[in-house]
């Protein structure tokens, strides 16, 4: 006899059963998992930073496309869109100089629609305006399950991803190149490190924690900074750190600060302009042998 397959239902659940409060909820999850918010977009997302002041307001979340190095303002929601977010966007875009914007919430109210999609007729190329609905279901018992549905894009936009991807894959883009022009230059100037490559960041393990050192390039700033290892949590690497922080902080000059980059330091210049690239090097080094050398000893003092 055949066994019955048992079937179920699949069901909303209200957004603050998951997250409980917008910033303090909603925004830190988001920001630890952007690669939800890049899967529904086509997007590669690298997190800046979150609750980014623009005079007198807060920017949810900042990011950067690693296709090209421009800046993605990213701003959630757990109640239906509103006038009020909407012109804090249009802010935002302002002071920060961002070329996609990504609005998040459970609902959109049909002007906001219209807003988003007059915004993408009528801007040019690299702005790019989403409007994306979120929404958490469960089967039964199962765990929530968060699913985020685009509700408006720019025009074409899957021409214009496809068209990347098949940059990335069958060559660099051209800030890719840059990136990986650079880490080349590093690594003849310092060998033994990774194998350049197109990325914005390398990173090294700390041994004793979870948590790695990344080295980044910018196109105007190189830095440093500690983040979770892949897959990690922030909170867990923050809570992880939290003992020593204080020392750390005291022996690098910078704090732990918010998001999923601690620590950071970093140092402006026209990266460019390849006649920086001896300078910004050698800096990368020496702050990253200083910040190894601090964590050593502060993470060894835990022992």
């Amino acid at each position: 006899m055949t066994e019955e397959i048992l079937f179920s239902t699949l069901t909303d659940v209200a957004l603050r059963e998951a997250w409980a409060h917008e910033a303090h909820s909603f925004t830190p999850w988001l920001a630890a998992n952007l690669d939800r918010l890049s899967g529904a977009i086509g997007v590669p997302l690298e997190l800046t930073g979150t609750e980014m002041r623009v005079g007198a307001f807060s920017a949810d979340i900042l990011a950067r496309n690693a296709t090209d190095d421009s800046v993605v303002l990213i701003e959630n929601q757990l109640e239906g869109s509103d006038h009020t977010h909407l012109g804090q966007i249009m802010t935002y875009l302002a002071g920060l100089e961002a070329h996609t914007m990504v609005w998040v919430a459970p609902s959109f109210r049909d002007e906001h629609l219209s807003a988003i999609r007059w915004l993408n007729e009528h801007t040019v190329d690299p702005f790019a305006f989403f409007a994306v609905r979120v929404r958490v279901v469960r089967i039964a018992d199962s765990p929530f399950a968060p699913l985020f549905e685009v509700i408006e894009r720019p025009n074409n936009w899957d021409r214009t991803v496809a068209i990347a991807r098949r940059e990335s894959e069958g060559g660099l883009t051209e800030i890719g190149q840059f990136r990986r022009d650079f880490w080349t230059h590093y690594a003849n100037m310092f060998p033994g490190g990774q194998k350049p490559g197109g990325t914005s960041s390398q990173w090294v393990a700390l041994p004793g924690t979870e948590a790695q050192l990344a080295q980044y390039v910018s196109q105007g700033a190189v830095g440093v900074f500690v983040r979770p290892g892949w897959g990690g949590s922030v909170e867990e690497t923050q809570a992880e750190l939290a003992p020593m922080s204080d020392a750390i902080a005291a022996e690098l000059g910078t704090s732990i600060g918010s998001g999923r980059t601690m620590f950071e330091s970093h140092r402006s210049a026209n990266m460019r302009d390849q006649s920086n690239w001896n300078v910004q090097c050698r800096w990368l080094h020496d702050a990253k042998t200083r910040y190894q050398r601090a964590l050593a000893a502060c993470l060894g003092a835990q022992d």
